[in-house]
């Protein structure tokens, strides 16, 4: 299936590792020219020179921390400088610690805000403006927010995730309404347990808590699913890539989950 990416520009957040990495990874495999953000320089130069090798696109590696609005601004700029326009913007950050709500205290909810809430809303900001031009030229600016599945099935142990990713799910919908119009689309992806860097870390926490063995707490995991096991990235990513495809053009508000049937709800 052609998506109908090639040549088109996308600037992916938090893309040094994990769920953000693979998507960038899968948008330059269909074509994309890619930047991508993260606070680490080191880590997202091998990011961009991993991606570059295996795909052959053109790659742009920017530091950027998404929790601060002037440097969101500086790293947009640069990538429309670079490459002459923006079509697809995938907002992206590291989920905030683990914890029960009976836990954490008032600064650990802003700073999970500040984290995963108010980057979304900053970069949507510093894009929407290039993502006006790209729908007014060719029909074609995509929005994509990674948040998690924890925003429409809340997990006990994340409740500060639980909380922000719940806000980005409201902003979505907000956004997705009021730019409508001039032919851009919102969407949000909903992943639930994927191996990644982040789960790991989680594992490492559930086995301090409780003395479980790792392969105990992937089994819990599994067994809450659809489908008993574990996602990877790469299946993540190509849910991405056609919420930015030219396919997907008739699909805007929508939240969607890529959990292995985690979610139970029914709408």
């Amino acid at each position: 299936m052609d998506f109908g990416l090639t040549n088109r520009t996308a600037f992916v957040a938090g893309a040094s590792k994990g769920l953000g990495r693979a998507a960038a990874r899968e948008l330059a495999q269909e074509g994309c020219r890619v930047a991508l953000c993260s606070r680490d320089e080191d880590r997202i130069a091998s990011a961009a020179d991993a991606i570059r090798d295996k795909t052959g696109a053109e790659v742009l590696p920017l530091v950027c921390d998404v929790t601060d609005a002037d440097q969101v601004e500086s790293a947009i700029a640069q990538t429309v400088n670079t490459f002459g326009g923006l079509h697809v913007l995938v907002t992206n950050a590291g989920g905030p610690p683990s914890g029960a709500a009976t836990e954490l205290d008032p600064a650990d909810y802003r700073d999970a805000v500040e984290r995963n809430l108010m980057s979304t809303i900053s970069l949507c900001d510093a894009a929407l403006p290039h993502l006006r031009t790209a729908a007014d030229e060719d029909d074609h600016a995509r929005i994509i927010m990674v948040t998690s599945v924890s925003a429409k099935q809340p997990i006990p142990t994340l409740a500060l995730s639980n909380t922000a990713r719940a806000g980005v799910q409201g902003y979505a919908k907000s956004l997705a309404e009021d730019v409508g119009p001039t032919g851009i689309t919102v969407n949000t992806v909903l992943p639930g347990y994927t191996r990644t860097q982040r789960l790991e870390e989680l594992a490492e926490d559930i086995q301090d808590e409780t003395g479980q063995s790792r392969a105990e707490i992937e089994a819990g995991w599994a067994d809450d699913n659809a489908l008993p096991r574990i996602g990877e990235p790469d299946e993540f990513a190509a849910t991405v890539a056609f919420l930015a495809s030219a396919r997907a053009g008739y699909v805007t508000g929508v939240a969607l989950p890529v959990d292995g049937g985690r979610s139970k709800h029914v709408l």
